[in-house]
């Protein structure tokens, strides 16, 4: 263990306030390893990220020009009094963020830009193609792009059975499945009426020519429409504009950013390889240029650890540099070859070269996107910076945290100091300093309990970490080697995660069935999965445990889960982002036994916005219920407000400013955009005429700046904000504040305020929940909390399945499937099936 830091080699932060820091003084040693350790919400990101991190940013940006240093000099404001010591800093953050189909493995390397500049200097050009440059060889750019697919290597085409697949029902009964539901697919109805077709005789008995109008049309009529409307409510004619479901269809994939609403549109489409470029996705002169007889396409699809040693062979045939004799290619060559290699072999060191350069970066795993951005850090080639990495560990087995180590060492072995934000016990022991932040969440939590060495964080009676350094599965026990698998259920641990054993073993109330899985490595695999039970998919990262549990998905959202009487039966998010093209089909499904679901929940980690309107009073909700109540005051209806007066969304009620979000945007061309709180309201998002009308004392302003804790006395006489609350407590999310900014919060939060969306409200019909890595960015104390949640859901008819590396997950599942043996081509395949 390294000796504590002298004042010359450390960095020192004097008063940090940020968020919930309570004045916070620690003192850091450079050019080492350093763990950030405490409960979910505890203020260890706020030190690391927001007050470290944030203060080398901010004074990076003093050095930039005047009129951007104006800028941001309100953008950024890290609340420390002072930090000395402190170098450069560099921060690999954890969130996915919305990737789409065209973002790959090489795009977030850099090596794609390479690859393509190798082929386009190097490459071997026939005769009748002229020399070409790199954005030639890239699917993302019209000179590159095949021209029929765009680039997508597949083209969607509409038929009459996939848009219509029950030609017994009418337009009125929903035959045109790919309509949208609701008042639109309502509208579209109304619309063909008018046009004088018959929207209440069965569809197969239409004539042709309206079937072929009404589903393939490119023509989009404007019609006076008097709606058929019940007995006493208003006919109000209207203009309505008709499109045929083949243009609404292709218009959702061109524009929407919605993945379910993309996902939807896709069910109603026959999809296929482009004719043009066979699903290449290059326009025909670019994959004509070869290098080292290979077409770039088919160099990027090899796996990593497939294509390193061409290029290595390749580069040891080159001349040294400088040679007289070697021509301006082959310098080029040496130089591309070079820095190819180098990036590609620290991909092979972190255990995920099983990837290629051409993989969708949507369809990796968390724990291979975290090392992708690791690997990126440490081929960076800089030195005397502070790296801020959260959660590197986020979504590796634990077989893959050595390498992770390996990579991490190397960076302080460059004369780096490393800090991560980590809940893993494994990472932890192997670093050389551990500040541990708590003792609570939120308010109970803002405190260093312990910097320093990890042995001394033992004995510090205050600290939840000390509990789970031993053994996170049975909390402050000290167990040998042998017995470090258990196969029984365990108990929570203290005050923090609950004193109540998870339940007994369950018995499968039926089971689930599906076969013929072609997607990535998944190749006709089959699977049966027990109903009624919280099952664990588990393997090393890369064996295929998320290709499964969204294979799942699919299949079971469009063969089973339409049993239940509703527009759209698979229920989940509408989350901005893309589904990825080729995901391939899944051939059968079924189900059998009395918990046969009728509902399909898929919860991932992606965030619940992109923009700081959104937070979790309104994701959850609870916002509808708590601005009815303000709409019902004396003073708001003296006033005529309505309860859309207190939305933010609604411009009657909102700030002029910053219209409603609390904070303005700060563009800085050439720099990162950031937001800072509106200079008007003060970050209260409201006019102040809104804020005049009070109830119960506060304003709706009030309301979004209080904690779910604080929240839960003040609405305990209204019963639907009262459940929501509850669930999120139960959760441990008692710390976030109502109008926590979607923006601000971690992939572990999100996926826990989903969760909270549903135990809010008591599900009575069979659901299927299909949860990623639900344990990732927790503190085993909250996974303890979490886990008990599911179990409680399993106990009420419903049936879990989490992919999972955790091992107290493991420990406590009914039924655990192991994907593997390897990662990519090596994996695929189920190793075995069984109790834990």
């Amino acid at each position: 263990m390294p000796p504590a830091p002298t004042p010359d080699d450390s960095i020192h932060v004097h008063g940090a306030r940020l968020h919930n820091l309570r004045d916070v003084d620690v003192t850091l040693p450079r050019n080492r390893l350093v763990a950030f350790t405490g409960i979910s919400g505890s203020g260890k990101s706020s030190l690391a990220f927001g007050t470290i991190h944030g203060e080398a940013q901010r004074r990076y940006f003093d050095s930039v020009a005047p009129f951007a240093r104006r800028l941001i000099h309100t953008a950024l404001d890290p609340q420390v009094r002072d930090i000395t010591g402190l170098p450069p800093a560099v921060a690999v953050a954890q969130q996915r963020g919305g990737a789409s189909s065209r973002s790959s493995v090489g795009t977030i390397t850099t090596t794609g830009n390479t690859l393509r500049m190798l082929w386009s200097r190097c490459g071997d050009y026939p005769v009748d193609v002229a020399t070409m440059d790199s954005d030639h060889f890239s699917a993302n750019t019209a000179v590159g792009a095949c021209p029929t697919c765009s680039g997508l290597g597949v083209v969607h085409q509409p038929t009459e059975d996939s848009m219509v697949p029950d030609p017994g029902l009418s337009i009125a009964d929903g035959a045109i499945e790919a309509w949208p539901g609701a008042w639109q697919g309502k509208n579209y109805r109304d619309i063909v009426a008018t046009l004088g077709h018959d929207i209440n005789a069965p569809w197969r008995e239409l004539r042709q020519e309206s079937r072929d109008f009404i589903l393939f049309s490119d023509d989009e009529p404007v019609v006076t429409v008097v709606p058929d409307r019940a007995a006493g409510r208003v006919h109000r004619p209207y203009q309505g504009r008709f499109a045929s479901a083949r243009r609404y269809l292709m218009r959702t994939l061109a524009e929407t950013r919605s993945a379910s609403q993309r996902a939807r549109a896709l069910r109603y489409v026959v999809s296929s390889p482009c004719e043009t470029c066979h699903g290449r996705r290059l326009r025909t002169e670019a994959l004509r240029v070869t290098w080292q007889g290979m077409a770039i396409d088919i160099a990027a699809h090899r796996p990593i650890e497939a294509l390193l040693p061409i290029l290595r062979q390749r580069l040891t045939e080159l001349p040294e540099l400088p040679e007289v004799d070697a021509t301006a290619v082959q310098e080029a060559e040496r130089l591309l070859l070079t820095d190819l290699v180098g990036r590609l072999q620290v991909l092979v060191d972190l255990g995920i070269g099983h990837l290629d350069l051409a993989r969708s970066s949507s369809s990796v795993s968390t724990g291979e996107l975290q090392r992708l951005r690791v690997a990126t850090a440490v081929r960076s080639g800089l030195f005397g910076v502070v790296y801020v990495l959260d959660e590197p560990s986020a979504g590796l087995h634990p077989q893959d945290t050595e390498a992770l180590l390996r990579a991490l060492r190397g960076l302080v072995g460059a004369g780096n100091t490393v800090l991560v934000v980590e809940h893993d016990m494994a990472v932890v022991a192997a670093c050389d300093w551990v500040v541990d932040v708590g003792p609570g969440a939120g308010s109970q939590g803002g405190e260093v309990l312990w910097s320093g060495p990890l042995d001394g964080l033992a004995a510090v009676a205050a600290s939840v970490t000390a509990r789970y350094l031993h053994d996170p599965v049975h909390p402050g026990e000290v167990r040998p080697a042998s017995d470090a698998s258990p196969g029984h259920r365990v108990a929570g641990s203290g005050a923090a995660a609950g004193d109540t054993a998870y339940p007994p073993v369950r018995s499968p109330r039926g089971e689930l069935r599906v076969t013929g899985i072609e997607r990535h490595t998944l190749h006709g695999l089959d699977i049966t999965l027990p109903l009624g039970v919280l099952t664990v998919i588990t393997g090393i990262s890369g064996s295929g445990k998320s290709t499964l549990l969204d294979a799942v998905h699919d299949t079971v959202g469009v063969r089973l889960a339409r049993v239940e009487d509703q527009p759209d039966p698979v229920d989940g998010e509408d989350e901005d982002g893309e589904q990825a093209e080729g995901q391939g089909r899944v051939a059968e499904a079924s189900a059998t036994g009395a918990g046969v679901p009728r509902r399909l929940v898929r919860i991932t980690q992606r965030p619940i916005g992109r923009t700081p309107r959104s937070n979790l009073a309104t994701y959850t909700g609870l916002f509808d219920h708590v601005r009815t109540l303000f709409a019902r005051t004396p003073l708001a209806r003296e006033r005529g407000y309505r309860a859309g007066r207190f939305s933010f969304n609604v411009t009657a009620g909102r700030c002029p400013t910053c219209l409603g979000e609390g904070s303005v945007a700060v563009e800085l061309l050439f720099l990162p955009g950031t937001y800072s709180t509106c200079p008007t309201c003060g970050g209260s998002r409201y006019n102040p005429e809104t804020l005049e009308v009070t109830w119960q004392g506060v304003t709706v302003a009030d309301v979004l700046a209080l904690t779910v804790d604080e929240a839960r006395p003040v609405f305990t006489d209204e019963p639907p904000v009262r459940r929501a609350l509850e669930a999120l407590h139960t959760l441990g999310l008692g710390y976030l504040t109502l109008g926590q900014p979607a923006t601000e919060l971690s992939g572990g939060e999100a996926q826990r305020i989903k969760l909270a969306s549903e135990l809010q409200t008591e599900r009575r019909a069979p659901t299927l929940y299909l949860l990623d890595e639900p344990t990732s960015g927790l503190h085993p104390a909250d996974v303890h909390r979490l886990l008990r949640q599911l179990h409680t859901l399993v106990d009420h008819g419903h049936t879990v399945v989490l992919a999972e590396h955790d091992p107290v997950a493991l420990a406590t599942a009914d039924w655990v499937v192991e994907m593997g043996p390897g990662a990519g081509e090596a994996g695929g395949r189920i190793v075995t099936t069984s109790a834990p």
